[in-house]
């Protein structure tokens, strides 16, 4: 009888649910010889929750850490995004300024001078994505910015007027991205890591230019009948166009971007207060409302708290950024397998409410 109670009092009091336990239990279909991802929660300054699970690479059996790069796939926006924030700061650039300024070879210069930058910042240009129109997918394979954006210039005619609708758009900031780089002389590559990667201490997240890292990443798969396929640079067309995808970074690091964009020390508390607040238009015809600051995503928990997100997604790339401010909470998820982002992130929100959202 004593030997039966010692081993309910190991093992069945060892089963009680824990906050961890319960986060980890969402992402353990993840775990094992196979291709995986990573998560990371902050509480404030605090990680509360950071576990990593399968494998970056199945050639090697190299296992993923808190500290593998995956590709952000358009979390790259929000870097995209801030460059072009810092820079009408500045005065180098005003949001209001038209695609013609930059673009003056747009077949159509009405059409130009109709698009303002912070139309492309808010998917609600109206420029319709015809690439694949005039660029076949083996093009479209190593194309880099300019050769997404450059179809984009054919365009006679537009789907809306610009600020009428949301629709979401990839070449949009492949030609933010090309507007940096005519403002500033230099790669916006750069300018992403001198404004960002080196004053938040990302010092191991880089940026697509051409071919993705040679080395040091992780590597995207399908899994199909036959076993899984590699899905990222050379399988995934578009994964070369940097500006709406580009960035590579860990779990670990985009949380020091949080960090550093919470206690601003990057970027203006106008410059984060502008990206985190709701751009409105005039001529408005969708019948969901504006929902989008500089390339965030403002929505509400299910107990109505203000969130802050962007999901990423690029061949097997799959990623979450989450933000609720009032709590003071930040869920990251990097995987390199396709994974459903927001029923995951559902469930960890749904979690970290049980949880008093940890006090």
């Amino acid at each position: 009888m004593k030997k039966f109670l010692f081993l309910f009092l190991i093992f069945g009091c060892s089963s009680k649910p824990t906050f961890e336990t319960e986060i980890d239990n969402i992402f353990s279909y993840l775990a094992g010889d196979n291709p995986g991802g990573a998560v990371l929660i902050l509480k404030g300054d605090s990680i509360v929750f950071s576990h990593a699970y399968g494998l970056a690479d199945i050639n090697s059996k190299e296992r993923i850490t808190t500290k593998t790069l995956f590709n952000t796939g358009s979390i790259s926006k929000t870097f995209v995004a801030y460059v072009i924030l810092d820079l009408a700061n500045e005065g180098k650039l005003s949001l209001n300024d038209s695609l013609a300024k930059y673009f003056p070879d747009f077949k159509n210069p009405e059409l130009a001078r109709k698009v303002r930058i912070h139309h492309l910042l808010t998917h609600t240009s109206g420029l319709p994505d015809n690439r694949r129109v005039h660029l076949d997918s083996v093009f479209l394979l190593s194309a880099k910015d300019e050769e997404n954006f450059n179809p984009i210039k054919l365009n006679d005619s537009l789907e809306f007027e610009p600020g009428a609708r949301y629709e979401y758009s990839n070449p949009a900031f492949n030609g933010l991205a090309l507007i940096i780089e005519k403002v500033t002389g230099n790669k916006w590559q750069q300018e992403v890591e001198t404004r960002i990667f080196k004053p938040a201490g990302m010092a191991t997240s880089t940026i697509t230019d051409g071919p993705h890292p040679a080395s040091g990443v992780s590597h995207a798969y399908l899994k199909t009948a036959s076993g899984y396929v590699e899905k990222d640079y050379g399988e995934e067309p578009t994964f070369a166009a940097a500006g709406n995808g580009g960035v590579w970074s860990s779990v670990e690091e985009l949380a020091k971007y949080e960090a550093a964009l919470r206690k601003h020390q990057i970027l203006s508390e106008e410059i984060i207060t502008t990206s985190y607040t709701v751009r409105t238009y005039p001529n408005w015809q969708d019948s969901t409302p504006p929902f989008i600051g500089a390339s965030w995503f403002i929505g509400q928990t299910d107990d109505g708290y203000k969130m802050i997100y962007h999901t990423g997604t690029q061949g097997g790339f799959y990623g979450d950024f989450v933000t609720v401010p009032e709590k003071n909470i930040t869920y990251l998820m990097l995987c390199n397998i396709p994974t459903p982002q927001e029923e995951k992130r559902a469930a960890v929100l749904s979690i970290l409410k049980k949880y008093n959202w940890l006090d």
